[in-house]
């Protein structure tokens, strides 16, 4: 028998190892396998977000020119259609997903026609049917939804000018400014002031009770704050466009004011009753609604009083800072206005009830604050408050843009509010905010019917 050489006795070794050895090496190498394709793994899905997060960005730069270009339209919409004091049409121009590249863009408003609407109303904002805070008195403030008597008087004390402060703001670092508000958000650092109070339930601004807010009093309506009654920027000029001044009813000579009625084509036989000087029966007029209601009172009617009324004054001011637009103000507003003049709340909110309704109905003849009138009839005791000073009236130069707009796939959703100013002729951004911290807006509808099907 030949016995095995050195080598053969190597390679014998080495071709019959242990069974044991090898499925520990294929262990080994599954392990390794593992450990690489978890690797593969965590990285493939580290870059799946950073190109998710790359893509919200992107859409997130897209919405931001959306909104950019938005205001530009919205500039030129009010160069239109803003002209002498005119609250525009939302019909005449589009408000809702309008589309900028692969972004589109809301206006969110307000709809004056339901009472508890479910979804958001796009279109513009009239400043106008707000009141002004830096002219508003305590009368008329406190009888405001979701109105403390405190925080009235302590917007009172904030805005005051006397040097007099009857709040002690040490404890909030801060002292009262004692002079004019500049924004009406100014209102969160008044002594006092809550979100409760200033947002009420609608917590993202947008007019609607969406399914994330609260029903705090459990009416099963949205309940607003005051921001959605004040406003800081309405200004009416006291002249035409063209710079041209107004006859003042109050101070016309008789040639003046046979000049205005001959001029608006309308018989000269009303001048004697139009120039008496008794306060009872004539001249002084405190605003534009006294003076219509004597137009009235001596057989003028509403179309021809129409043709007096953008030619006419009864003040020397520049502009006009506390009148209330008719046209637009809500229920809330227009009762608090009456309230404010010593009517009876029932009276109050019946009178505004029925001039919403009005106004509503006779949609093409309410050009001038006659209409009142018309709506409440010349015994009502509202128009006799109304008389008393220079209130209210039909025009409007300051309106808001609160911008939403969404990238590809409803992405990047991005929310801007601007308020325009339109009273020298030419429209002016006076303001911006970023609101896209108080989340989605546009509501239900939106998301499923406009956006999602971007995602299809």
């Amino acid at each position: 028998m030949k016995l095995p050489t050195n080598m053969q006795r190597i390679r014998d070794a080495w071709g019959k190892s242990p069974r044991s050895e090898r499925g520990s090496v294929l262990i080994v190498v599954l392990w390794v396998s593992i450990g690489l394709v978890s690797i593969a793994l965590y990285f493939a899905n580290s870059m799946n977000y950073e190109l998710t997060a790359s893509d919200n960005r992107m859409n997130g730069m897209v919405s931001e020119q959306a909104i950019e270009g938005a205001a530009r339209y919205v500039s030129l919409v009010l160069q239109t259609y803003a002209t002498n004091g005119a609250m525009p049409d939302n019909t005449q121009f589009k408000c809702e997903a309008v589309p900028v590249g692969n972004a589109k863009f809301w206006l969110i408003g307000r709809d004056p026609t339901a009472v508890n609407p479910t979804e958001p109303y796009f279109g513009l904002i009239d400043e106008g049917g707000k009141f002004n805070l830096n002219n508003i008195s305590t009368n008329v403030l406190q009888y405001l939804p979701n109105m403390t008597t405190d925080l009235a008087n302590a917007i009172m004390d904030w805005r005051g000018t006397n040097g007099i402060v009857s709040l002690n703001y040490a404890s909030s670092g801060y002292s009262a400014k004692n002079s004019p508000f500049e924004t009406v958000d100014e209102l969160k650092l008044v002594y006092g002031a809550t979100s409760e109070l200033l947002a009420g339930e609608d917590l993202n601004r947008n007019g609607v009770l969406d399914k994330n807010e609260k029903d705090l009093n459990s009416n099963g309506e949205l309940d607003p704050g005051l921001f959605e009654y004040t406003t800081v920027y309405t200004r009416e000029p006291n002249y035409h466009s063209d710079g041209s001044s107004l006859t003042n009813v109050n101070t016309a000579s008789r040639s003046q004011m046979r000049s205005l009625l001959q001029g608006a084509g309308l018989s000269t036989s009303y001048l004697d009753q139009l120039i008496a000087t008794n306060a009872s029966n004539g001249r002084p007029f405190h605003g534009q609604f006294g003076f219509a209601r004597k137009c009235r009172t001596v057989g003028m009617t509403s179309s021809d009083f129409a043709l007096l009324y953008n030619n006419v004054t009864t003040s020397t001011n520049v502009y006009f800072r506390n009148r209330v637009n008719v046209n637009t103000a809500s229920a809330d507003v227009l009762t608090a206005l009456f309230m404010g003049l010593n009517v009876d709340q029932s009276t109050a909110e019946s009178a505004a009830q029925s001039m919403v309704e009005y106004r509503q109905q006779n949609p093409q003849s309410i050009s001038t604050v006659a209409w009142i009138i018309d709506a409440l009839g010349s015994g009502s005791s509202v128009v006799t408050a109304l008389t008393a000073g220079d209130y209210v009236t039909t025009h409007s130069y300051q309106f808001t843009a609160d911008i939403a707009a969404v990238g590809a796939y409803g992405r990047g959703y991005r929310r801007v509010k601007f308020i325009f100013d339109v009273s020298d002729g030419t429209p002016k951004i006076l303001y911006r905010q970023d609101l896209s911290r108080l989340g989605w807006a546009l509501g239900d509808k939106a998301r499923e019917s406009l956006v999602a099907k971007d995602t299809q």
